[in-house]
């Protein structure tokens, strides 16, 4: 219903920002990740939303990505993950490292988050592993990273792609040289999964 909202930063309270726009303030709940990258308060800024009509509340919850919204409607789709639980989850992951953390079934990364526990991290791994696919993953990962860094050349070789998405991914070289040398597979989507095991 409500895709963004564009307006003055008025109010950065403790779990929840409050962005005036058209003379209505709006009380936007945010993970912990979204309040390092907040501007002053009275700097203007967009923020796209997530609207939740429960039977005895309306809520919004904010981020500064659309990528970021598509995670967290996938997130409470999960059975036994709420709103509360999904913002967590993003306070600690961004959406590239829980894509990433679903597809190697990472289940200890994914309970990191306050008030998941290890059997909810892995339904989480179980519900969206078919919902994802690592060629996305990846293509998303390395979009992610054009807007900050230089883009990465395209490699020809296999071995040298999958080094490069686990570079983007946050390993050092030398860890990803390691794990793409003892990798198994033909494709780039297998070397990282074979590599993401052994990280």
């Amino acid at each position: 219903m409500i895709s963004y909202i564009k307006g003055e930063l008025t109010e950065i309270l403790e779990d929840a920002i409050v962005v005036e726009s058209g003379g209505v303030g709006y009380n936007i709940m945010v993970p912990a990740s979204l309040f390092r990258e907040l501007p002053a308060v009275g700097c203007l800024v967009k923020i796209y939303t997530h609207f939740q009509v429960k039977e005895d509340s309306m809520s919004l919850y904010g981020f500064f990505y659309r990528d970021d919204v598509r995670m967290f409607r996938m997130l409470i789709g999960v059975s036994g993950i709420g709103p509360k639980g999904a913002l967590g989850i993003l306070s600690v992951l961004t959406p590239d490292e829980l894509r990433f953390a679903v597809l190697a079934e990472d289940a200890a990364a994914i309970a990191r988050a306050p008030g998941i526990g290890k059997k909810t991290a892995q339904k989480c791994i179980i519900e969206l592993k078919d919902k994802l696919s690592l060629e996305e993953a990846v293509r998303l990962k390395q979009d992610h990273g054009k807007g900050r860094d230089a883009a990465p050349e395209t490699a020809e070789d296999p071995k040298d792609e999958a080094m490069q998405a686990l570079v983007a991914l946050g390993y050092s070289a030398s860890d990803a040289m390691r794990a793409i040398k003892a990798a198994r597979g033909e494709t780039v989507e297998e070397l990282i999964r074979s590599a993401l095991k052994q990280l």
